[in-house]
């Protein structure tokens, strides 16, 4: 599993490009029923084999690309320090310091510094996101018992 992430936006040009090499990855792909499949790149290598696991990322890379997202691919295994994990939450490095004491996000210590997995605090990020839709959705109905909101009539 890789994440990723926002970083340079990619130019209209490029994301033309992408829109039409990703439609055509994925329907390769969907057709295609080795397990290994090659392709083709014009160089003097010859054909190289691309795993289909890394033909499919390619595709939800050329995707997000042709969306004019800019991304970046990050291990999941990499580890991060809390203040990171502080900047991927969008919080501070304390308040992520009280969720790890908490237990909400495992940790392990390198010497006094705790490091997080990044695999773990997007985890934790998901469950979060779960968590903010439930309560929207509980608020939205309690208003509506409450009368407080009604749907429009057309």
């Amino acid at each position: 599993m890789i994440y990723l992430e926002n970083i340079n936006k990619p130019s209209e040009s490029e994301q033309k490009v992408a829109q039409e090499s990703c439609r055509a990855l994925a329907a390769t792909l969907k057709g295609l029923q080795i397990k290994n499949p090659e392709i083709e790149i014009e160089s003097t290598q010859g054909k190289i084999k691309i795993p289909r696991a890394a033909l499919e990322m390619l595709v939800d890379i050329l995707k997000a690309t042709s969306q004019g997202k800019p991304i970046t691919i990050i291990p999941v295994d990499t580890e991060m320090t809390t203040g990171a994990a502080a900047d991927l939450l969008g919080c501070s490095r304390p308040y992520v310091v009280k969720l790890l004491e908490q237990g909400e996000i495992p940790f392990t210590k390198v010497g006094r510094h705790r490091r997080l997995k990044f695999e773990d605090v997007m985890a934790y990020k998901k469950r979060m996101k779960a968590r903010q839709k439930e309560l929207i959705i509980q608020i939205m109905q309690a208003d509506e018992e409450a009368g407080l909101y009604s749907q429009p009539t057309i």
